[in-house]
């Protein structure tokens, strides 16, 4: 069902002109965020308030230009046009069925006052829950293609707050481990970057419906300011672009307890509905791989005695994955290119379009449709997207040719044809271009090694999942993800969008791989299905490890797709307990997780049903259990709930929690 509420409402509704013509207020609709914008001497800026107190003191507004005056200066407000909306939108797939979008805006034209009398607009749309706005370049005489070389949009900050961080322009992208520093010790960081005030508010920074634009990061600068730094080309310009031209929302999530920064949906919100056609082939899903036998060197990706795709070696993954109604396996590997310096930064060349000798691609497919088990098509294109998109029209048609539609993306590599950073310009655009590519060939996609989510899976439902952070993988090849890791990153990386994170390791101790290890509790590993939302969520331990476990039934179990999601409890960095309730039964499932220290929990079950009673399916860290000195044991237990019963949740060290409630009247 869809509502639609459209209003043009009076301005001494939500918005007051001051006296002073340069001065224009608009609140949300609570009215509990205020949002002034003003000209100063010509110059634009913005500020938030959140029920009286400082969010954003003025901050500056605008953009430089290659050869042309600046964008920043010389303003005076031509017109202001004051809207509300209020609508309910049903999500092909996600953390939530149906969500609410309800903002006032604030659309302001400006214009210099001499010379070229060019025009930028500036919108603000002021949400219960936080500020986005975007500037808009009009058709205009005076300003038809130019370049943009800075955006100076600040978000200077009250306080020096608290801050979880990664750092911005290194070798990795965005795969390193969140710092916890005041604001002033950043630097330059990616967002979603989020902070904790001083007054116990909590902020996070980040981008809307990134399309034809270079990504920014956030730089930390004197004074509490924060300031946009957009990535640039290797040219050193920023934004190629022409008007009309709309730039990506800025926004500004505002939460007085960390878990609604979680459950708040503005980012999807401000990207458009879905534009794609049939999408009848995007299937939120559960798979399994071959993949961490490659990573913890039981097989490699390469051809030799161990080489982990051969058809043998699918057909046992096959078999197992039909005997438990999984229905996606991604094997690795399974083309010409692969060697052991193939993650190396190289124009390496890999083929798309045949597989190696021993891997027969049409049998392994065969195999797998008569035991209903697709396959999952994989493309590592080693950052060579000269090579790869040179052939990217053919791999996609074996792909279509072969009923295959989920393919895996990767783009190892510090840049870009080892020249332009992932997440300029030229990396968003080929993101964009490779995605549409996909969906003429029914092919839904995961992005490894990808442009930061900003809410482009509302108007593209084939964009899966994205990996675009530190993973499981990194426990299996060096120091590993340390156990706060995973209460860190529902509240930074998270914010963004689904993340390909690949739980589910039951031999934490990592048999194959002397010295390696993963740093949690098995029933942590079960927890992070709840906690991490992924549409594509992989089962990405050897079947062997699974085989008999009792606790792999939870994994069985647990949808991808879901109706709700509510957070219970949490601090950054220490622990987040969640509930998700499935979107085609009346199942809920709870994940809990704590860092280094052992926990207990209380939580009311109040989410459930009134007048019914649920069997609580409790998958508890086991007597004893530690991530360090004792990871394994996993206590499978029942009991009868309802919404009244409070749940002491016993978490160990590193530990954590998965409950499956399933109504039983």
């Amino acid at each position: 069902m869809r509502k639609l509420l459209l209003l043009f409402a009076l301005a001494g509704i939500f918005l007051t002109s001051c006296s002073d013509e340069n001065v224009l207020t608009v609140s949300s609709p609570d009215g509990s965020i205020n949002v002034r914008f003003e000209i100063d001497n010509g110059k634009p800026f913005y500020s938030i308030n959140q029920k009286g107190k400082a969010v954003i003191k003025p901050s500056a507004l605008g953009f430089h230009l290659q050869e042309m005056a600046p964008l920043t200066d010389n303003f005076r407000i031509l017109k202001s046009t004051k809207t509300t909306f209020d609508e309910t939108w049903e999500q092909v797939w996600g953390e939530k069925q149906f969500i609410r979008n309800h903002y006032n805006e604030l659309l302001i034209e400006l214009q210099e006052k001499e010379g070229d009398n060019r025009k930028m607009n500036v919108v603000f749309r002021i949400f219960d829950n936080g500020v986005a706005f975007r500037y808009i370049i009009p058709q205009q005489e005076n300003l038809n293609n130019f370049v943009i070389m800075d955006e100076i949009t600040e978000f200077v900050m009250a306080d020096d707050h608290t801050a979880w961080w990664i750092p911005a322009y290194q070798e990795h992208r965005y795969e390193y481990l969140y710092s916890e520093t005041k604001l002033s010790e950043m630097g330059s960081v990616h967002t979603p970057v989020t902070f904790k005030t001083n007054d116990g508010l909590f902020l996070s920074i980040h981008e809307a419906a990134l399309v034809d634009f270079a990504s920014f990061v956030v730089e930390s600068l004197p004074g509490n300011r924060l300031k946009t730094d957009l990535v640039p080309w290797a040219d050193g310009t920023k934004v190629k672009t022409q008007a009309p031209m709309e730039s990506p929302w800025r926004t500004i999530q505002i939460a007085e307890k960390p878990g609604d920064l979680i459950t708040n949906y503005m980012g999807l919100n401000l990207n458009e509905p879905n534009k794609l056609d049939d999408i009848s082939y995007v299937k939120p899903s559960k798979y399994m791989g071959i993949w961490w036998a490659l990573h913890i060197g039981k097989n490699t990706f390469w051809r030799g005695p161990d080489l982990g795709a051969t058809t043998e070696n699918a057909k046992y993954y096959i078999d197992f994955a039909s005997k438990h109604n999984i229905p996606l396996l991604l094997i690795e590997g399974w083309n010409p290119g692969w060697t052991t310096e193939w993650y190396l930064d190289a124009m390496h060349e890999f083929i798309f379009t045949q597989s190696v000798p021993e891997f027969n691609i049409e049998e392994v497919v065969k195999y797998g449709n008569e035991r209903g088990v697709k396959l999952i098509g994989y493309h590592e294109t080693g950052s060579n997207l000269v090579n790869y998109l040179n052939q990217i029209d053919e791999g996609f048609e074996l792909y279509r040719r072969l009923g295959i539609n989920d393919i895996k993306i990767g783009q190892v590599g510090t840049k870009l044809n080892m020249k332009e950073w992932h997440h300029g310009q030229f990396g968003v655009n080929y993101y964009h271009d490779v995605l549409m590519k996909a969906h003429a060939n029914r092919l839904a996609v995961n992005f490894h090694e990808p442009i930061k989510p900003t809410g482009l899976r509302r108007t593209y439902p084939n964009l899966m999942t994205a990996e675009g952070g530190r993973g499981m993988e990194y426990n299996a090849w060096s120091e590993g993800n340390p156990p706060n890791h995973e209460t860190i990153i529902p509240f930074t990386r998270l914010l963004a969008g689904p993340m390909d994170y690949t739980p589910g390791i039951f031999d934490v101790m990592i048999k194959y791989r002397e010295g390696r290890r993963v740093h949690t509790t098995v029933a942590k590993q079960l927890a992070l299905y709840v906690i991490i939302h992924s549409p594509t969520q992989m089962l990405a331990d050897l079947p062997e490890n699974y085989d008999g476990h009792p606790a792999f039934q939870f994994l069985l179990d647990v949808p991808v797709d879901w109706f709700d999601t509510q957070v219970l409890n949490a601090e950054i960095g220490q622990y987040i307990t969640m509930v998700r309730k499935d979107r085609h039964s009346n199942d809920w499932y709870l994940g809990s997780l704590t860092n280094e220290k052992p926990r207990n929990l209380e939580v009311k079950l109040s989410f459930l049903d009134a007048g019914k009673k649920y069997k609580a399916q409790i998958y508890a860290d086991g007597a004893d259990a530690d991530w360090e000195s004792n990871p394994t044991p996993v206590s499978i237990t029942e009991m009868e709930v309802d919404n009244n019963t409070i749940l002491n949740l016993e978490l160990a060290a590193g530990g954590g929690q998965a409950i499956r409630f399933v109504p039983v009247n």
